[in-house]
């Protein structure tokens, strides 16, 4: 493991240890590198701020977890890792989702859970003709709900537990977006006969 590395995870523990007794929003930069014994300078020459640092974290605990490997077939499951790590660090993420200042997590989430709703969607629609904006309001919907449910689960003190929450996620997508497709279908079928006769 390159010092640099060392380094940046020590940086992440020691803001990760200062969030379990005090608030984000009043964390600073000399102290976070001062809980691991090193200084300001030094913290700046790995992060432009504690934004970054708290980004960099969520890409390495949460994000690289499903970068790459996402599928229909494992996301229930590659969400309930994600839920237990930040369960496990509850006091960081939760806070973290609560600053006004960093929504970079949910950005990234969303744009990969969007994109693998999209997929979802076009398996289910097939060769059938679907208006492409159509396909991307509804992975958009369904990206929001999720997004929001994580979000206001680590918000609210995150008291389901990851497998509850995963499990409760997946029954959700999994019932409706059949439903959602095929009433679409339905509805266009109805309006062209309606045209017809």
């Amino acid at each position: 493991m390159s010092e640099s590395l060392i380094t940046k995870r020590a940086l992440a523990e020691g803001l990760k240890g200062l969030m379990k007794t005090r608030n984000f929003d009043k964390i600073s930069i000399a102290d976070i590198a001062g809980s691991c014994g090193l200084n300001r300078q030094t913290f700046y020459y790995h992060f432009q701020d504690k934004f970054d640092l708290v980004n960099w974290i969520y890409f390495n605990e949460l994000i690289s977890l499903i970068s790459g490997n996402l599928t229909y077939e494992n996301w229930d499951s590659r969400l309930c890792e994600i839920l237990t790590i930040m369960k496990k660090n509850q006091p960081f993420y939760q806070t973290t989702l609560t600053s006004s200042g960093n929504n970079g997590f949910q950005d990234y989430l969303f744009k990969i859970t969007r994109e693998l709703l999209m997929d979802i969607i076009s398996r289910i629609v097939g060769d059938r003709e679907i208006r492409p904006d159509h396909i991307t309001f509804l992975a958009e919907f369904y990206t929001f709900g999720i997004i929001g449910i994580i979000v206001q689960w680590a918000q609210k003190g995150m008291h389901e537990s990851p497998q509850d929450l995963s499990k409760d996620l997946r029954t959700l997508v999994n019932e409706s977006k059949q439903f959602a497709v095929e009433r679409y279908f339905q509805e266009n079928a109805e309006g062209e006969a309606a045209l017809i006769t």
